[in-house]
């Protein structure tokens, strides 16, 4: 088994990641960062998006784990006491794989020239100095609506609960191979109009969004903000791949909505 192991950066994480990395070689793992079989982050959600992609490129070859020393997260499912149990889990238990779905985002220039990203949680598009963003919405190449607001965003299920959840989109389960788009702050009056809900769509639809004002907009992709000019449009679908979850015990989606968001401390 060979393993690659990213820590937040604090000093519990650290801490918590050379304990690990010692336990594991004295049970004969190896330590490969280039070509892991299973990445463990140390940290929170966000040290688990940060190992997503960096090892993108690997997703029909490894698997995810997460360990959070801070707050309970949605990807990171074991607590800082808990890891020799989960490294003999890894070394000696069967590996249940648990698939979750992507985003694909595909930018188009006006040259012509493409780039491709992978979202776990969520992609959005916004004006880069904040400007009302307007912008035209297709969906399975038929013209949806023009958009005018702050921006949009595309989340995928497992995504559905972070920054969709504060725009007031729904939660959806993993298991849905679908992706979400909902609205920043939309532009709603006698002369302009949106449809003013969040759209849920299946895995065999494409969603496109074409800029009207031509300028420099703000991408996000999960964590990763970029800026973008010359955008001639931008497809939103749910990606071919999707990121393995090393599962090694149940951990019930609906268990961590209630006790990220209902259960009191």
């Amino acid at each position: 088994m060979k393993f690659a192991i990213l820590s937040k950066g604090d000093s519990k994480s650290d801490a918590l990641k050379q304990k690990m990395m010692s336990y594991m070689k004295d049970f004969d793992m190896i330590q490969d960062t280039e070509e892991p079989d299973i990445v463990i982050s140390v940290g929170g959600d966000g040290t688990l998006l940060q190992a997503f992609h960096t090892y993108s490129h690997r997703l029909d070859d490894c698997s995810f784990v997460g360990i959070h020393t801070g707050h309970l997260g949605f990807y990171a499912d074991w607590l800082p006491h808990e890891v020799e149990k989960l490294i003999i889990a890894i070394k000696n238990e069967p590996m249940l794989r648990i698939e979750y779905p992507l985003i694909e985002t595909i930018v188009r220039y006006e040259q012509g020239r493409e780039t491709r990203f992978l979202a776990l949680n969520e992609a959005t598009i916004k004006t880069h100095n904040g400007a009302t963003l307007v912008v035209d919405v297709d969906i399975r190449g038929q013209h949806f609506e023009r958009f005018r607001g702050d921006g949009l965003c595309l989340s995928t299920p497992s995504g559905s609960t972070a920054y969709n959840k504060a725009l007031g989109g729904a939660l959806m389960h993993p298991s849905l191979e679908a992706m979400q788009m909902t609205e920043i702050a939309s532009i709603n009056n006698r002369v302009f109009r949106t449809v003013g809900s969040p759209l849920i769509l299946p895995k065999h639809h494409t969603l496109q969004v074409t800029p009207v004002n031509k300028g420099k907009f703000m991408l996000t992709i999960d964590h990763i903000t970029s800026e973008h000019q010359g955008i001639k449009s931008i497809q939103y679908r749910v990606a071919d791949e999707k990121i393995r979850f090393a599962r090694f015990r149940p951990f019930p989606f609906w268990k961590r909505v209630h006790d990220s968001f209902i259960a009191s401390e």
